[in-house]
């Protein structure tokens, strides 16, 4: 559609009308800023105003989507022609306002998952839950802007998108761990016996000797099975 051309025609056929933008725009219940950003081609009336318009113009819809008075002889050909460009406009519409919900849903759900590292303590459980919801929300953005894409290939970006995503988490959290020496936040068990606090990862065994004493250390190490007898007899 020519929103330039539709413009200058809804502008002359309002003025032939006698027919003020205010007063136009207070019976099509729109303001006046909108029937200025129509004539001027910036924008285009939404569909469900189309109808409306045309009524008030007395002007037919073919007339609208083709910017001028239709001639009797080419009506068909106009009309025809319209209706392809009005489905060509509808989808292209949709498809702008999915892709700014899916930038919405992909900020916010970064914006949560960042959030809960740095507002919630390591020892609260609520920060790995409200990260992970915030991974979600990201992923479900994602997947929306790689709707175009085959299945087959979009199925295998979102994979390779949502390990990268939960990997950088639980680096961000070994780090944690390993320079600021607390909790980890994405921790399966939490032992507490003797003189040792004990956090089971799904990667690594955090080991907290003489916890809140002033000889307290902190130690990493690769998953293994440790019996409580283990545990007791840790810290050295």
């Amino acid at each position: 559609m020519d929103q330039e051309k539709i413009g200058k025609f809804i502008a002359t056929v309002r003025k032939e009308r006698n027919l003020t933008q205010e007063e136009l725009a207070l019976r099509l219940g729109v303001t006046n800023k909108s029937i200025s950003r129509w004539e001027n081609g910036k924008t285009m009336p939404d569909l469900s105003l189309f109808k409306p318009l045309c009524m008030e113009l007395n002007i037919t819809l073919n007339d609208l989507m083709s910017g001028e008075k239709v001639d009797e002889k080419e009506y068909q050909e106009k009309f025809e022609k319209n209706i392809v460009n009005t489905i060509d406009y509808s989808t292209k519409k949709m498809t702008k306002y999915s892709q700014v919900i899916s930038l919405i849903l992909i900020i916010f759900g970064l914006f949560i998952s960042i959030s809960a590292i740095t507002i919630f303590p390591s020892e609260s459980s609520w920060g790995s839950i409200y990260s992970i919801f915030g991974i979600i929300i990201f992923m479900i953005g994602i997947a929306k802007i790689l709707k175009p894409i085959k299945w087959y290939i979009r199925l295998l970006l979102i994979i390779i998108i949502f390990t990268l995503a939960m990997g950088i988490l639980l680096f961000t959290d070994y780090l944690n761990v390993k320079l600021n020496k607390e909790a980890p936040m994405f921790r399966i068990i939490t032992t507490t016996t003797g003189n040792v606090i004990y956090y089971d990862t799904p990667f690594y065994d955090v080991y907290r000797c003489y916890f809140d004493e002033d000889n307290e250390y902190w130690t990493i190490e690769k998953n293994s099975k440790k019996t409580i007898n283990d545990l007791i007899n840790y810290c050295k």
